[in-house]
């Protein structure tokens, strides 16, 4: 198993969030999801969107989760932007997977960022 796929950390700082030993700013909870604004927010709106179960990234999620878990993982992202009412202005959806993306935290997590004019998706430097 690669490093990006590793055994789930069960003391990483989302699994601590969702058994309640960390506080957090709740958007949206449901039986496979929660929803939460992210502490260091890079954007007008910045809001973390996480499955209750213990995966590492979405390839992980995809390889183990179930039909349901899979489908209320990404119906609580679709509820969390109406929400957050950045259905109609538009938003990014965001998640990392491993060390070349800059995965901060082992638990997959998507990020939802709107609320304002976002600019280029990646701004990436080209080789000549």
């Amino acid at each position: 198993m690669s490093a990006a796929v590793a055994a789930y950390d069960v003391n990483n700082i989302f699994a601590r969030i969702l058994r309640g030993e960390i506080p957090c700013k709740k958007v949206y909870e449901d039986e496979h999801a929660l929803a939460f604004h992210d502490i260091s927010p890079q954007a007008k709106i910045h809001v973390l969107v996480i499955p209750k179960g213990a995966y590492v990234s979405m390839a992980d999620f995809s390889a183990k989760a179930g039909d349901k878990e899979i489908a209320g993982f990404v119906r609580a992202i679709g509820r969390t932007a109406e929400m957050l009412g950045v259905v109609e202005s538009g938003y990014r959806l965001l998640a990392n997977h491993g060390p070349n993306s800059h995965q901060e935290v082992p638990h997959l997590h998507v990020h939802i960022f709107g609320g304002q004019a976002l600019g280029r998706m990646l701004a990436v430097e080209r080789k000549a």
